[in-house]
């Protein structure tokens, strides 16, 4: 194999890539990257046995072949190299060597059979979106996929396509996030697609309207955004029934500047910290939000303008929690729905219902402020 090609082109593949890279396997083809070249271009190649990442760039191939680098030091020796152009070859005992300018480099290489093949993915269903607002929705509903595995299923986002509407939801027993949006499919379908995968792809989206593709199989999807294509497994198990989790009712619905609430949460949980914990109680009261947290370091109190419609409510939040939802918010003001101090707290756009976050409640004890 022999070949030659840009330094930055290469340099921004590898570290897209090499995501994809198991960070510790007994296979040492998994820590490697696939290098194949061919026909005028490069083409790198990473996958974990989950997540799976492919693109190609323009390189001078004078030689075609394949090969797995390690993809750490490949790494470390691409982004180092001067920014000229890169040279690569690797002789018959899978050496390669690696010239630019003055620096050069001989390391050892895997032979290409050793590395796994990607599944193949029939019978799929296809999905277009802009590119900007996949990113908006993933970027909206991420935030609250579970970190553990107690249900496997919930460590990822749920996509569900119905009457052209496409929503994502996540949950992770606190809370709940969701974002709709129309979309030009006419088909039905569920799945489930892991957050560790998603992360990869709110990496690689843009903020242009250029569509990407989503090709959904049985139990598996790929994301084909601009030179990148990303293969994932789907998560299998049953997701939470959302629609029975969001509550019906509404006594209070309170209207809030989005930033200026954040602010002010962010000021009282200045005494919170990871061993001292305490709630953030708030009471939401005609044209006003007073809010208090009081811990072992001492007591804050603070207050936010708002509208109010309907009853007073006295409520306490995880302060990580509710900032969380109102960071994740889109709009200068958000509509805060109620229905009394034990049941979730709904976060929704001023008007409509593109996105909704729920919140749940902590239970407050009777101390004075």
């Amino acid at each position: 194999m022999r070949f030659t090609l840009n330094q930055k082109e290469l340099s921004e593949a590898v570290l897209n890539i090499q995501r994809a890279v198991s960070s510790k396997s007994t296979i040492p083809a998994l820590e490697g990257i696939l290098l194949s070249a061919k026909e005028g271009r490069l083409e790198l190649s990473a996958y974990d046995m989950e997540l799976g990442m492919t693109t190609s760039i323009e390189a001078q191939v004078q030689e075609e072949g394949r090969l797995v680098l390690n993809a750490r030091l490949f790494g470390d020796i691409v982004k180092r190299l001067p920014d000229t152009g890169v040279a690569v070859s690797s002789d018959e005992k899978n050496i390669a060597t690696i010239d630019s300018g003055a620096s050069e480099f001989s390391i050892i290489g895997i032979p290409a059979e050793e590395f796994p093949e990607f599944p193949s993915v029939s019978e799929t269903t296809s999905i277009e979106i802009s590119q900007s607002l996949l990113k908006s929705m993933i970027r909206q509903t991420l935030f609250a996929v579970a970190a553990d595995d107690s249900k496997p299923v919930h460590t990822g986002s749920l996509f569900e396509l119905a009457d052209r509407q496409l929503r994502i939801v996540s949950v992770d027993g606190y809370r709940l996030a969701m974002r709709m949006e129309p979309v030009q499919c006419e088909k039905n379908l569920r799945f489930v697609v892991p957050g560790k995968a998603l992360s990869e792809v709110l990496k690689l989206l843009g903020d242009e309207d250029e569509n990407l593709t989503i090709l959904i199989g049985r139990r598996h999807a790929i994301f084909q955004i601009r030179k990148y294509t990303l293969i994932t497994s789907l998560l299998e198990g049953e997701f939470l029934d959302y629609r029975a989790a969001i509550p019906a009712g509404e006594s209070t619905v309170v209207t809030v500047k989005t930033q200026s609430f954040t602010n002010s949460v962010e000021r009282v949980s200045l005494l919170i910290t990871d061993r001292l914990k305490s709630p953030v109680r708030c009471i939401l009261e005609e044209n006003e939000i007073k809010l208090f947290c009081s811990t072992p370091m001492g007591r804050a109190n603070d207050q936010v303008a708002c509208e109010l419609a309907g009853d007073r409510v006295e409520i306490g939040f995880n302060n990580r929690y509710l900032l969380d939802a109102l960071r994740n918010s889109e709009g200068d003001e958000v509509r805060l729905v109620l229905n009394g101090a034990l049941s979730p707290m709904k976060v929704l756009p001023k008007e409509g219902d593109s996105f909704l976050f729920l919140v749940l409640p902590v239970r407050l004890k009777s101390e004075e402020f």
